[in-house]
């Protein structure tokens, strides 16, 4: 059956699929009960499961970490709500020294299957602390998993194969793409869904490559369509650890150019690995060097200047431009 969805209701029903195919699932954050999330994405969920399973929680996010560790080592798979990516950073010790080590110290005798649902991004004319993109934070750190979606049928299967994961996961959430839908069939073979870590083309073509993920996929094919001098293969990443290397370096081995875009400022940005290992896995195949897009290097500004601090399709263009100009 095929179903239009937004990407925050896909993300509600694999949501909904995960807690009906595991009574071991749960979901706990600030909010995520009676109201339903703050974005509205855990909406109808308590009333269905109740407050065992949909648990509202104080506004503590070390708490709130700790405990669901807690949980997952005792063979639950809580699925924790950050309710703003700027929220996150009183859980870094829980997450980054025990969340990220357990199963590496353990050995693989202790497994924590715990999912951290972050919106991240800017575009929602927000104040402070709600529009950051941390994304680089979690890549830098073995032992977690990181993924983000940018169109509602990788919510839906993204979400539940996050779940099933014995690795904790980081699943990042484009805010400001919640409201965009799209068709898709949610009663297809879960094993038919996305490959986990897996990187998507989602525009064909030979003449560059253009590398997004998360809210930048639409402004990557916004960009590709306006550029009519070239054609631009665009890549959604959709796994920003592991990174799919492979469906990257044979891209850029046929275009022979790459213009990486994100939210995420430029310098220790998730493009910068990105650009050092495709420089030195297609050196030969490169005819410019890799091009990147970003944000600036500064703290997010204020509400009424994020518009010319995010990358815009103007921006991606004129990357565009750079990487044919050598």
């Amino acid at each position: 059956m095929t179903s239009k969805l937004t990407i925050g209701k896909a993300i509600n029903a694999g949501l909904r699929a995960a807690m009906e195919h595991d009574p071991k699932v749960l979901v706990m954050g600030e909010d995520v009960g009676r109201l339903g999330g703050v974005f509205r994405v855990t909406d109808g969920l308590h009333k269905d499961f109740g407050a065992d399973r949909v648990i509202d929680t104080p506004l503590a996010e070390s708490g709130i970490v700790g405990t669901a560790i807690g949980m997952a080592l005792r063979g639950y798979r809580p699925v924790v709500e950050i309710q703003f990516d700027g929220f996150f950073f009183p859980a870094t010790n829980q997450t980054f020294t025990q969340l990220a080590k357990m199963r590496r110290r353990s050995a693989g005798k202790l497994s924590v299957p715990l999912v951290m649902r972050i919106p991240y991004g800017g575009g929602i004319g927000a104040v402070e602390h709600h529009s950051e993109s941390p994304e680089a934070y979690f890549t830098h750190t073995p032992g977690l998993r990181v993924m983000t979606i940018a169109n509602p049928e990788d919510a839906y299967w993204g979400i539940q194969q996050a779940i099933r994961s014995e690795d904790p996961v980081i699943f990042l959430e484009p805010k400001r793409r919640y409201y965009e839908k799209a068709e898709f069939d949610t009663e297809a073979a879960f094993d038919d869904a996305l490959s986990m870590g897996s990187a998507r083309i989602a525009r064909p073509g030979t003449d560059a490559t253009l590398l997004a993920y998360g809210p930048m996929v639409k402004t990557a094919l916004q960009a590709a369509e306006a550029d009519t001098d070239h054609s631009l293969e665009v890549i959604d990443l959709r796994s920003l650890a592991p990174v799919d290397y492979p469906t990257i370096v044979e891209s850029v081995k046929r275009t022979g150019r790459l213009v990486v875009t994100h939210e995420a400022t430029l310098t220790g940005g998730p493009g910068a690995e990105i650009a050092a290992r495709v420089t030195e896995e297609c050196f030969y195949h490169l005819e410019s060097p890799v091009i990147r897009v970003t944000a600036f290097d500064t703290p997010y500004p204020q509400s009424r200047l994020e518009e010319h601090y995010l990358p815009d399709l103007d921006r991606v263009l004129d990357g565009v431009d750079r990487a044919f100009a050598y």
